[in-house]
């Protein structure tokens, strides 16, 4: 129960970073409207990685989906860092 109490929390923050994040780069809104959106988006990753956390059948699956998913989405974000900045 610890692993996936760990995996909701830390696991899902790290997924909804990563999520918000990537919004920035890809709303087609003006930057604080994609910043703001992004960030309110993630609100409902972050919860959908806990409750995946939970379903998952071992606490290992419940650790790797939203990291990896993390990984890619942020790795994306830092590999265009000047799609960010455009207003």
């Amino acid at each position: 129960v610890t692993a996936r109490i760990a995996a909701a929390v830390v696991g899902g923050y790290f997924a909804a970073h990563a999520f918000a994040a990537f919004m920035t780069l890809v709303l087609p809104f003006a930057r604080p409207d994609r910043v703001v959106t992004g960030t309110l988006l993630a609100f409902l990753v972050w919860c959908v990685a806990a409750l995946h956390a939970f379903a998952a059948r071992s606490a290992w699956r419940a650790w790797w989906v939203p990291v990896a998913a993390g990984i890619v989405l942020l790795g994306i974000a830092l590999t265009f860092p000047e799609a960010g900045t455009r207003p």
